[in-house]
């Protein structure tokens, strides 16, 4: 009589180390599963991180080449040069990013060449476009009671920006050659980058010319 009921405690035994060790496996499945998904997900930001510092550097070219497009032109920007990207008004309505306004007809078509300047695809596969603004009222001979101004002469950085040490903020301002006590236009340039995951990235810089 005793060996029958040792026997059958034996095998209620047995089925509760059966159920431990499926709750056990159960639990180290799921411990896999999440640390899998933490590692795929540190690798995505990561990635989204170095496709950000890329587009940030192409923005920064982007900028640069604004400075010097600007630079080469000191006596004319009285008036509108669309296939350098260049409007001599501010064009306060036009929407930049596609953001502000929930209507399409005031969006710059940023893939038109004629109001658009692009640069060549980079090597990290980045897209620059930019666009430059006077920030003046109207198109036409530079008038300070018309236009955002600085004052001419200010202390700035030469041919040196400052680009990506302070991306979306304000370049300072170029040395000027103006004569001391006058004023000179501000110009707001407005650069697009599309990176190879077709990740957009937009940064304004506004300088003094």
């Amino acid at each position: 009589m005793k060996s029958v009921i040792n026997s059958a405690g034996r095998r209620r035994q047995h089925g509760v180390a059966l159920v431990m060790a499926l709750i056990v496996l159960v639990a180290m499945t799921l411990a896999g599963l999440a640390m899998m998904r933490s590692v795929d997900t540190s690798s995505m930001i990561a990635g989204n991180l170095a496709f950000k510092q890329s587009a940030a550097i192409s923005a920064d070219a982007g900028v640069e080449a604004a400075i010097a497009w600007l630079s080469a032109r000191p006596g004319g920007l009285d008036n509108d040069a669309g296939d350098s990207g260049y409007s001599a008004s501010s064009q306060a309505s036009l929407d930049l990013t596609g953001n502000d306004t929930p209507e399409a007809n005031d969006d710059l078509d940023w893939n038109d060449k004629g109001n658009v300047a692009q640069l060549p695809v980079d090597v990290a596969g980045n897209q620059v476009s930019y666009v430059i603004h006077r920030m003046c009222d109207v198109a036409g001979e530079f008038d300070p009671a018309k236009c955002s101004t600085a004052p001419s002469g200010a202390q700035g950085i030469g041919d040196n920006s400052i680009g990506i040490l302070r991306p979306m903020l304000t370049y300072q301002p170029l040395n000027n050659t103006g004569v001391s006590g006058t004023t000179v236009a501000l110009y707001r340039i407005t650069v697009r980058v599309i990176g190879p995951r077709s990740n957009v990235s937009f940064v304004q810089a506004v300088i003094s010319q």
